[in-house]
């Protein structure tokens, strides 16, 4: 492993991500007794949800772009030092109009957890190790979501709502002091670093002395390999969402569950999705380490995560039993995670590391508008059941797998126009 420093930033960042699940779903886990004492309905609360998912897809590229000026040590300072702040002061709401600015903020702050991995993963990683680092990282989300009903539903019944809050929002104070002890300058100057570490960071594989482009957005945009990561992630991210928004409601209107019989259930497709993460990250490194070209090897595990969600997506639509609906949603998740990792890399693989927090904020807004239309779909085609949503699901992975290979370019990184070249 020739040293561990690159894998303690990494597990760091896999925490925060924790943290991040934990704060974002309280409201959800406690909206019964919050709706109640400040007088809101359920008409409200998905109000809230869209100002939310709205306010996340603005913050994606806003710190994409604050991590690449600030450097990632202040950029994840400042995210997580608000998005802590946000959530504690839900203690303090009494109206909803308060409660709404709170989620803006929210939503804003969190959603710099993951430009801001990426461009970790981009700084501290050769090319064979980042999916790994990212599948490390991205295994905080789905550990978050299996530990924060429980942990958020304990607190409330120990401490009601209000002081809930609080106690979340500390969590993330706490992480700041390892953070900004440990991540003190980037892998060429820090001073824990050992030699043999460094050049195993410093060694780029096939990517070696073309990364060293740094294009703004205007000529980020003009890449059809930056769009490769935007139009994949607009297609293949609401499948995540469709199940961390709607799996409870769903296990409710299709099976009559409780919410003791959702808490026995609804955590087990998230253990899918981690293994997924670890997974999909390995393999690509795998390949790689086998002699792969680095993207021939992103797009073979973004192809195999396609093809394990499309037909687990089908089969859910006829599910008959609970037990059956949250193994093949398991699945799912998995089948997304092995995707969405090497995708997730790809910002780092074809830019230098001045670009790498831009493009990857802008592949996250794409992947909240894509949400959007599908949470806005969710109603509608519920109506009469869930099969139908499955099944748009399963209609736009392998559009989000085509685009990947459509408009990701033969080779990685991507070299700058020769107009560039001074």
């Amino acid at each position: 492993m020739k040293g561990g420093l690159r894998w303690l930033i990494v597990s760091l960042v896999g925490l925060a991500t924790v943290i991040n699940y934990i704060d974002r779903n309280a409201l959800a886990v406690m909206w019964p007794a919050v709706s109640k004492d400040i007088g809101a309905d359920k008409a409200d609360y998905a109000l809230l949800v869209t100002i939310f998912m709205v306010a996340y897809a603005c913050g994606q590229s806003l710190f994409g772009k604050v991590f690449d000026v600030i450097g990632t040590r202040m950029g994840f300072a400042v995210s997580i030092l608000v998005w802590s702040v946000s959530i504690a002061a839900h203690s303090l709401v009494r109206s909803l109009g308060l409660l709404a600015l709170l989620r803006v903020t929210l939503g804003i702050s969190e959603a710099g957890n993951w430009p801001g991995a990426v461009k970790a993963n981009a700084l501290w990683f050769p090319p064979r190790e980042r999916a790994l680092a990212q599948g490390i990282f991205n295994s905080g989300a789905a550990i978050g979501a299996i530990v924060s009903a429980p942990l958020v539903a304990l607190l409330f019944e120990l401490l009601g709502w209000r002081a809930t809050f609080l106690v979340v929002g500390v969590l993330g104070f706490l992480w700041l002091l390892p953070w900004l002890f440990v991540y003190r300058a980037d892998p060429g100057a820090h001073p824990w670093l050992s030699e043999a570490e460094r050049a195993h960071i410093a060694d780029r594989g096939d990517a070696s002395g073309k990364a060293g482009w740094s294009p703004n957005l205007r000529e980020l945009l003009k890449q059809k390999q930056s769009w490769a990561i935007i139009v994949s992630r607009f297609f293949l991210d609401p499948v995540w969402w469709l199940f961390v928004s709607w799996l409870p409601i769903y296990l409710s209107e299709t099976f009559g569950f409780d919410v003791r019989q959702i808490g026995l259930f609804a955590w087990v497709p998230f253990v899918g999705a981690m293994l997924g993460s670890l997974g999909g990250g390995w393999l690509s490194g795998a390949l790689i380490r086998r002699g792969w070209k680095t993207l021939s090897a992103r797009r073979f595990a973004v192809t195999l995560g396609g093809a394990i969600m499309l037909p687990a997506l089908l089969l859910t639509a006829k599910a008959a039993t609970p037990l059956s609906a949250v193994l093949l949603i398991a699945v799912i998740l998995f089948g997304f995670q092995v995707a969405i990792n090497n995708i997730q890399t790809l910002p780092s693989d074809y830019y230098g590391g001045g670009a790498v927090g831009t493009i990857a904020g802008v592949g996250g807004t794409a992947a909240v508008a894509g949400t959007l239309v599908t949470t806005w779909l969710v109603p509608v085609m519920t109506q009469h059941g869930y099969a139908p949503i499955f099944v748009l699901a399963a209609v736009i992975v392998p559009l989000g797998v085509i685009s990947l290979w459509l408009l990701g370019g033969r080779e990685s990184p991507v070299s700058a126009p020769a107009s560039d070249i001074q």
